[in-house]
This record gives C-alpha cells, sequence and structure tokens, in this order.
C-alpha cells in the first residue's frame, strides 16, 4: 500500500517533469501484473497441479486461473484441453503489495543477483522475468517443497515506448542491472 501513496504523490509529478508530459494522465502507469507458471508435468501427475495452484495461491495471494492447451501436439502427448499452465493476473492494491514484496524481499534472496535485464521489454512498454524456483518467495515452505517450479511475471504498462516504461519501472524501485 506503501508503493501505491508514493506512485500518487511522488512517482507522477516527477515522470511527469523527467518525460517532458504537459498532461498528467500521459504519465504512464503499471495497470496489472501477470503471474505464468507452466506445468507440463501434470500430464503425467494430476497431484502435481494442486500442488502449483497452492504455491501460486501463496505466491500471489489470489485463486490462479488454470490454462488449457488449445491445440492437440502428439510430439508432446498433448491433447487440447488439457491443463498446461496457471495465471494470475494481480491489481490495483494486490499489484502494488505484490511488486513491494518482489522487490524488497525476493529479488534480492536471488544468488548471484546483478539487476534485471534492460533486454526484457516487448517494445510496447511491458516488462517481463523469469524465476526459476518458486522457493525464493517467503510464502512458500521449502520442507514442503517437491519440485521446484520456474514462474514468470509480465509488467504491463500503459507507457508507449520501452524508455517510459524503464523510467516507471526504475521510480517504482526495479533494481535494474547497472550499465558499464
Amino acid at each position: 500500500m506503501r508503493l501505491k501513496q508514493k506512485y500518487q504523490q511522488q512517482i507522477i509529478p516527477q515522470l511527469k517533469k523527467d518525460l517532458g508530459l504537459d498532461n498528467i494522465m500521459a504519465v504512464p502507469k503499471l495497470e496489472k501484473v501477470i503471474i505464468n507458471m507452466g506445468i507440463g508435468e501434470t500430464l503425467k501427475d494430476r497431484s502435481q497441479l494442486d500442488k502449483a495452484l497452492n504455491d501460486l495461491r501463496a505466491i500471489s495471494g489470489q485463486q490462479p486461473r488454470i490454462t488449457k492447451a488449445r491445440k492437440s501436439v502428439a510430439s508432446f502427448k498433448l491433447r487440447e484441453g488439457q491443463s498446461i499452465g496457471l495465471k494470475v493476473t494481480l491489481r490495483k492494491n494486490r499489484m502494488y503489495d505484490f511488486i513491494e514484496k518482489l522487490f524488497a524481499l525476493v529479488l534480492p534472496r536471488l544468488r548471484d543477483f546483478q539487476g534485471l535485464s534492460l533486454k526484457s521489454f516487448d517494445g510496447q512498454g511491458n516488462y517481463s522475468l523469469g524465476l526459476t524456483e518458486q522457493i525464493v518467495f517467503p510464502e512458500i515452505d521449502y520442507g514442503k517443497i517437491d519440485r521446484i517450479r520456474g514462474l514468470e511475471i509480465t509488467f504491463v504498462t500503459s507507457a508507449p515506448d520501452n524508455q517510459q516504461a524503464k523510467a516507471l519501472l526504475e521510480q517504482l524501485g526495479m533494481p535494474f542491472e547497472k550499465q558499464q
């Protein structure tokens, strides 16, 4: 909640000045955070879906949606309609709480963390990062983990380009890598 207040009181005026924007409504904002977890192992063991669902629920504080396969792919032994992933979309207060936790607790716990890559922008102002293990989140009990699962976090902004999105995410506290 503190991050949301900081955004409204300090970051918006600062970004308006830094980006040379005339209208306060043109200042980029974070619209949503999407967390994806691929669970291909559920094709063999259905109980893995429940375990991954509980992990993602604990991480996000919200019930994940199960994503299904759109097409059958014989080489992957995949049938149309099978559960292959989980997805959570965070908005408003939950989004800001998650971001605050991610930047302050989770990312500093990563081994050999030197900052996030600047190459992960998509050209339209969105940023994606992948984590190889869910155990870096404080909500996950290491003793109850049967298998390490990775997840992807996407930050969707209203910024028209990567430069404005980068400025917004830096102001929010995202630890980008230092450039040489």
